[in-house]
Parts: C-alpha cells; sequence; structure tokens
C-alpha cells in the first residue's frame, strides 16, 4: 500500500471529519481541506526538479501537507532535523542525498535566529501564492471518484523509498535511513488491534517529523486511521500540552520518557482524564516515573521498542499483555531472536544476547552506504546493536545498547544499569545520564551527569555501592544545568560525554 493513495482513500471516506488540529495557527482541518491543500502542494512540487526533496518544518498541518505532497508528485521527502544544528544538517542532507531544494518556514527561521540557505523554500510562500484557479482545480479534483484520483498521483511500488530519515547521530554521525511505504505501512496496519485502538481516538502530534517515532506513530498512524491529530510546533511546551489534552479531551499520548516526566511538571488535576492510551519509546521508562502516573493520574504507560530502520516499532506492551519494566511482545509479523554477541549463534529464551529482529517493518538500507548496511542487514535479520532478553511468557527485556557497555579493568559494565539504580535513588526532581570518561590505567570510569545537585551525593553513592560492584558505581558527580536532548527527547550520550570530559579536566587544574 503506498501511503499518500491510502490517505487519498482515507480522505475520500472521510470527508468533513476533522484530521487535524493546528495549535501554533489555530486552524482545524478536515480530511476534506486536507486532500485539497495537498493536491494544490503537489502542483507547486511537480516543478521542483530533482527525486529528492528537503523538509524542514515544525510538526503542524503545514509539514504533514508536505510530506503527502512530496510523495504524490513522485518525490521523496529527506526529513531534516531542525532542533540541533538546522543549517548544518541541511547541508549534510543535501550532500548525502544528492538534492537542492528544501521547504521550510520563515517563522521557524526566525524563532532559530537562523539565516537561510539560498535554496531553501518558504511554505508560507508557496501556500500564500495560490490562486483561486489554483484552488478549484484542486477542489474539482478532489470530487473525483478514487479509482480516477489515483490515477492523478503518483503510482509506484510499495517497495519505494517513502522517506530518508537520519539516525539520531546520539552516538556517531547519522546514516540516512531509507524506509519505504510497506515498512511504515507494516507499522500503521498493525499497531491499532495489538495497542487496542479506537476509531475514534484523538492523538497528540508532540512529536517531531524529523524522527521516526513522531512520523510513524503521530502522523501516518492518526492519518490512515482515519483519526484526529492535534500537533504541537514545540515538543518541549509541556504547559501548553497539557492544556490542550484537556481542551481536546486526547485520548492518545504518545513520547518519550523525558516529555513524560516534563508533562508530570506542568500539568494540571484532571488534564490527563481523557488518556485512553499513553506509550513511550526511544529510552527507558524508569519505575518512579511509571508508577507516578499510575498512582497520580490513573494510567498504565505501556513501553515499546523500536528503531529509525525498523519503522519504528518492534515491541509493545499492552493493556491485555502487560509485565512492568519489559519492552513488550513482537507486534503480529515481527520475528525475534536473541544471539551470543561473540559466536552470533541464537541462544536459548531467558538469556541474554544481541537483538535481531525480521519483518516487512526493516528498513530498505542506508543510502549510499552498502557496507553499513550490509553490517546491519543479513538473510533479512536487522542487528540492532542492543542487548536484550526474550523470556520464556514471550516479553522482551533491554539491557541498553551493546555501545553503552563499557570495559572497566577488564570487566563490562553496563551504564544503563547503573543509571536505572541511580535513578531510583535521586529525588524526584534530580535527572541523571551515566556515561563513561577515559582512564588510562583501567580503560574508563563510570560518571553521573546530573540536571540537579540538590541531594546527598555521600548517602546516595553509600547506597548504590550496596547495590553495584564497585566499578560499575560513579566515581564523580558533574552538575549539568540541563541535559543535552536530541530532538527527539533521547538523551545526547555524545554531548553529555564531551561535558563530563570536559568538567574532569577544568577539576584537575
Amino acid at each position: 500500500m503506498l501511503l499518500h493513495a491510502k490517505f487519498l482513500q482515507v480522505a475520500k471516506s472521510k470527508g468533513k471529519k476533522t484530521a487535524v488540529i493546528d495549535t501554533a495557527t489555530g486552524k482545524t482541518y478536515t480530511y476534506d481541506l486536507m486532500l485539497i491543500a495537498s493536491l494544490i502542494l503537489k502542483n507547486r512540487f511537480d516543478r521542483i526538479t530533482g527525486k529528492y526533496l528537503g523538509i524542514m518544518l515544525p510538526t503542524s498541518a503545514g509539514c504533514h501537507l508536505g510530506v503527502i505532497a512530496t510523495l504524490m508528485s513522485g518525490k521523496i521527502p529527506v526529513m531534516i532535523n531542525y532542533s540541533t544544528g538546522a543549517i548544518e544538517n541541511s547541508i549534510y542532507a543535501q550532500e548525502k542525498c544528492g538534492f537542492e531544494t528544501i521547504i521550510t518556514s520563515k517563522k521557524l527561521l526566525q524563532k532559530l535566529h537562523l539565516e537561510p540557505l539560498k535554496e531553501m523554500i518558504y511554505i508560507e510562500d508557496i501556500l500564500g501564492d495560490v490562486s483561486k484557479v489554483d484552488k478549484l482545480i484542486a477542489a474539482l479534483h478532489s470530487k473525483l471518484p478514487y479509482n480516477l484520483l489515483k490515477n492523478y498521483i503518483h503510482r509506484g511500488d510499495e517497495e519505494d523509498t517513502c522517506v530518508i530519515l537520519f539516525t539520531s547521530g546520539s552516538e556517531k554521525d547519522p546514516k540516512a535511513v531509507q524506509l519505504t511505504h510497506k515498512n511504515i505501512w507494516h507499522n500503521v496496519r498493525e499497531l491499532p488491534d495489538f495497542a487496542g485502538m479506537r476509531d475514534d481516538e484523538i492523538f497528540a502530534g508532540t512529536l517531531p517529523l524529523f524522527h521516526v517515532f513522531g512520523l510513524t506513530a503521530t502522523f501516518w498512524l492518526p492519518l490512515l486511521m482515519g483519526t484526529t491529530v492535534v500537533t504541537f510546533a514545540n515538543p518541549l511546551d509541556y504547559k501548553l500540552i497539557c492544556e490542550k489534552i484537556r481542551e481536546y479531551k486526547i485520548t492518545v499520548m504518545i513520547g518519550t520518557p523525558t516529555f513524560f516526566a516534563g508533562y508530570l511538571k506542568k500539568c494540571q488535576p484532571g488534564d490527563f482524564d481523557s488518556i485512553h492510551i499513553a506509550v513511550t519509546g526511544a529510552d527507558k521508562l524508569n519505575d518512579k516515573l511509571r508508577l507516578t502516573y499510575l498512582e497520580d493520574h490513573g494510567i498504565q504507560v505501556l513501553e515499546g521498542y523500536g528503531a529509525t530502520e525498523t519503522s519504528p516499532v518492534v515491541s509493545l506492551n499492552t493493556f491485555d499483555a502487560y509485565q512492568p519494566g519489559s519492552i513488550g511482545k513482537p507486534i503480529p509479523g515481527v520475528q525475534v531472536k536473541i544471539v551470543d554477541n561473540v559466536t552470533g549463534k541464537e541462544v536459548p529464551r531467558g538469556e541474554e544476547g544481541k537483538i535481531l529482529v525480521k519483518g516487512e517493518m526493516v528498513m530498505k538500507g542506508y543510502l549510499g552506504d552498502l557496507e553499513e548496511t550490509g553490517l546491519h542487514i543479513r538473510d533479512g535479520w536487522y542487528d540492532t546493536g542492543d542487548m536484550g532478553v526474550h523470556d520464556k511468557a514471550g516479553f522482551m527485556w533491554h539491557k541498553g545498547r551493546l555501545k553503552r557497555f563499557v570495559k572497566v579493568g577488564g570487566e563490562m559494565v553496563s551504564l544503563v544499569r547503573t543509571e536505572e539504580l541511580l535513578t531510583e535513588l535521586l529525588p524526584d526532581d534530580v535527572y541523571c545520564c551515566v556515561v563513561d570518561v577515559p582512564n588510562p590505567s583501567k580503560g574508563a570510569d563510570v560518571v553521573a551527569a546530573i540536571a540537579n545537585g540538590d541531594f546527598d551525593q555521600k548517602l546516595v553513592l553509600h547506597k548504590l555501592k550496596k547495590l553495584l560492584p564497585a566499578i560499575a558505581v560513579p566515581k564523580e558527580f558533574y552538575v549539568v544545568d540541563d541535559l543535552p536532548l536530541m530532538g527527539s527527547g533521547k538523551v545526547n550520550f555524545r554531548e553529555v560525554e564531551k561535558i563530563c570530559r570536559q568538567l574532569r579536566k577544568q577539576n584537575k587544574k
């Protein structure tokens, strides 16, 4: 199923139903209006040469329409991260994919205090230049029966690339991930029934669309289900998001644990009364956060697991199959095997090893990088680079990125495990990230970056030493005003490591 063709089909059937409520502009878009607007943009994008079209827009109806129209015109949207290094990311994407034109927004660049690249085109100018004739032609086309209208838009194959997304770059330079229509459609097709979603859900569109979590779970999923999504341009505007959840009676809240923690700081009693499903992923959900939602708001947060390369969902807890601390069971159509990190042989259920997954959701590959593609995909199995356990009951348990294990004095230490235990011992308003810094004598030291130093460090360390071997206990605490995040809400480990190394050098002077 081609995603833009499916959207056309859904839009024709839903008509006057609200598709998108854009909190940035205050405008409401029905499916009819979304269809007409996407056809107008499609006609404009037809004039742009090249296979790829860059899109650097905040989560909004404009971004939704830009992606849909790009596909309708036969081009591939390249989603650009604007949260950090917008101009550098734009140039990187242009060079990696070999394109020029980038659709962006004047308001976005002004907010970021950036000068545009000459190849950038403003979405405001495109929409402002639409004539009455353009609107009339698009409106007339939108009234055509589906079987005729689908011939007016690009027709291709489900194996065609439908988007280029970049890996987070939290550990190394970003790679250009090619996801196909078939990849994303697998998640969209399987998730509603698996997660127990209803036809009348109202989604909170808080995640950026340059991240696969947002692109699939809060854009394609709600629109192709024929439901409603309320978009938020700034995922960090926690107060506004909480207010709008109450105002619009939002039922589905999807995000990272960092964002969920942010909502707790700004919410008022009753803000979450309408929430039917709350799903978190991309980072570990700690017990403290999970229990706060359950005890204070009556919400059972469902933790899942995935990757950019898997479109993204691999597994998810559900109301019918829930195991706190796990990342749930694989969704339908996903195969999982756990292999020994050294031998590559599959280990028995219940034993820890590296997570490999297989299914329709696995990417086509990394653009222009056959070597990396070959390293990560073999015989259809995608090597996630994550360590985990698939237990006898079918639940998966994430044990951390293989790269978040560090050798200290010849022993392997899980930074994730130290981070989890430290989080449980810290006060609710103290957030931490555990990383390693070089130590010539024993390879590395474990240290902790904390966003608030207002706690008894000696007492916490005393308790931690009873739970962990000495080599896994942080040697220093470094207070960081704000833990650096990726645009998706994940902690930027590379930046945390840099900060800790700099602070260690300063302390030694």
